[in-house]
């Protein structure tokens, strides 16, 4: 069968539309008709967007149907060989065929359990995010974890499976594969291989800093820098971030500068921070493999350390580049009493030589950044890509209230000094506050009763506060009410508190040039431009004291999650993001000459 083009597509009739996308979506060639109308497609991310448009606006009795349209996963129809030629191939490539009769009878069982919950089969894209297919431990793990779900929750994210079935489906009709989101993708698999004692038996990532398995993400993306990309300089710093510089036709031109980080929360994900590191190392070793140079300096930085993990202090290598490393963090001790200075003289890294890191604002354009998104809105939004508009800015407290403890039998109700309620009205409070305002968030995550008893009013809670917005200005007005509502609680309930602010960052907001430029990138990859504020913190948010920056997010899998093992994203989606990158430097290259 001839490959199918975007011209051949974009001339077709509407009969021959259809019938072009037959298989596409499962029996349900309805959808193809809807997006008809969308025409003409610019690229195939924007074919594919329209028809998960057209999915999203048919309402829900269509969508059930084409949910329902879909066989069970190693089920009666598989067993009938009555699949589709779709299907057949897509269960075949995961293994399914090939079920132990354990595995069998444990799919069977959650088949019905889920049938009889949902209301509807259990879909899962079983060819994965990187199209070669899950295996049977990962697709049974897949469906016991989603058998937990809220039903408006499982139904969306049913959905958000068969549009990207049907994304890999229409890649095999056009011939099309994700080349540079699959580099991509095996890069992170690979760096997944080094993980701390403890953590790696249980297959777990935990890279923390100056660890061995640190070192070792260190020295791998060295080398992928000087062997496989083509990078002219490569090092590791004195605070151990990976640097590789491409050189500009013109070596004193001033350098953009991108990158993220490489270590990890415990047990977190596989692209928090490197995938902005790994994607820009894609777009030079294409820049390399053409022979091009842009006319200014292209420098990619894996920042060595940005969570805080092994010690108290976050950003060290960031804050380096822009002066704002302390000293005073080098006589830290981590949980096993190793001072941060001599993790660094055991990797082999000079303390001293890290003043002289500071960049020099003058011979840099602007940093830049890729990120997983961290968060729900784009896969809510079937979305690949999001620009960030500004970095939250963030203000923490810890605090106490005390009250009395007492018998919780003898005590009457309207007698009561209860401290967890007080703290339990103030959390109500909190988000009560914060939902009132977009983009604006607030956060009780800790309530501690000390030394808490089924039978005894709490006397004292501790509790903290997390507050975060797009401006400085909205998240100290929220915290103002949320303090003057905390001792309106205490004078009311008879209690007192004390409180202590812990940590308080400015927000970032994107340079509006910046942001411009990765607007005009997206759009040019024939996707819709959406504008989103980070809240979380990133290196673009420490770089902010020293250049103009703006970052673009990656959809994640999963509802977005992150420090999380689940935390995942597509090759497709990677790839997106790839091109974007090479878009805005070739759009930077054209204002630069």
């Amino acid at each position: 069968m001839p490959t199918l083009t975007l011209e051949r597509l974009n001339a077709a009739s509407r009969a021959e539309f259809v019938a072009l996308l037959d298989g596409s979506y499962e029996h349900s060639p309805w959808i193809a008709d809807a997006a008809f109308d969308a025409r003409p497609f610019a690229s195939l991310a924007a074919l594919k967007h329209a028809l998960v448009r057209a999915v999203r606006a048919a309402g829900r009795e269509a969508q059930l149907r084409l949910i329902r349209a879909h066989p069970e996963l190693a089920g009666k129809a598989m067993v009938a060989r009555t699949l589709t030629a779709e299907s057949t191939n897509e269960q075949g490539r995961a293994g399914l065929t090939a079920c132990t009769p354990e595995e069998f009878a444990r799919i069977g069982e959650l088949n019905a359990a889920y049938n009889a919950k949902f209301g509807f089969p259990f879909i899962l894209a079983v060819r994965g995010p990187r199209g070669t297919g899950l295996t049977r431990h990962q697709i049974i793990a897949a469906f016991e974890r989603r058998a937990a779900n809220h039903p408006d929750f499982e139904f969306a994210e049913a959905l958000r499976n068969i549009d990207r079935i049907a994304e890999i489906r229409l890649d095999d009709k056009f011939g099309s594969t994700p080349a540079q989101g699959d580099l991509v993708w095996d890069w992170a698999e690979s760096l997944a291989r080094f993980s701390e004692p403890g953590y790696a038996e249980r297959g777990e990532l935990t890279v923390t800093y100056l660890t061995d398995a640190h070192r070792a993400v260190a020295t791998q993306l060295a080398d992928w820098m000087r062997a496989d990309c083509g990078f002219d300089e490569v090092s590791i710093d004195a605070v151990g971030n990976v640097v590789g510089v491409y050189h500009g036709s013109d070596r004193a031109a001033p350098r953009l500068v991108t990158g993220s980080h490489y270590d990890t929360v415990r047990n977190g994900g596989r692209y928090d921070g490197r995938l902005g590191i790994l994607v820009p190392m894609a777009c030079v070793r294409e820049l390399h493999r053409r022979g091009e140079r842009l006319p200014f300096g292209f420098e990619v930085i894996g920042f060595a350390e940005e969570e805080g993990q092994r010690y108290d202090a976050v950003f060290l290598g960031s804050g380096a580049l822009t002066g704002h490393f302390d000293p005073k963090w080098l006589d830290q001790a981590d949980a096993h009493g190793v001072r941060m200075r001599d993790a660094m003289a055991a990797a082999g890294l000079r303390p001293e030589d890290i003043p002289a890191l500071k960049r020099d604002p003058k011979r840099y354009l602007g940093f830049v950044e890729v990120h997983i998104e961290q968060g729900p809105v784009l896969n809510e939004l079937d979305l690949p890509l999001g620009v960030v508009t500004s970095i939250n800015g963030s203000v923490r407290h810890v605090g106490e209230i005390a009250g009395l403890a007492s018998h919780a039998g003898t005590t009457p109700m309207d007698r009561r000094r209860d401290a967890a309620t007080g703290v339990a009205e103030l959390a109500l409070f909190v988000e009560r506050r914060a939902r009132a305002e977009p983009h604006l968030v607030g956060t009780v995550g800790i309530l501690e009763v000390p030394n808490g008893s089924i039978n005894v009013v709490p006397g004292r809670c501790r509790f903290s506060l997390d507050v975060r917005a797009p401006a400085d200005a909205a998240r100290d007005a929220c915290s103002r009410d949320i303090l003057a509502e905390l001792a309106a609680i205490c004078d009311r309930r008879g209690l007192s508190h004390q409180l202590h602010e812990t940590m308080r960052a400015a927000a970032a907001p994107s340079a509006p040039g910046w942001q411009q430029r990765w607007e005009r990138a997206v759009e040019s990859l024939g996707l819709p431009v959406h504008r989103l504020p980070s809240g979380a913190g990133h290196d673009a948010m420490k770089m902010h004291a020293l250049l103009p920056q703006a970052m673009l997010f990656v959809r994640g899998e999963n509802a977005g999650i992150s420090h999380n093992p689940l935390e995942s994203t597509t090759s497709h989606d990677i790839d997106l993001a790839v091109q974007a990158f090479a878009r805005l430097l070739a759009n930077l290259a054209s204002e630069t000459r």
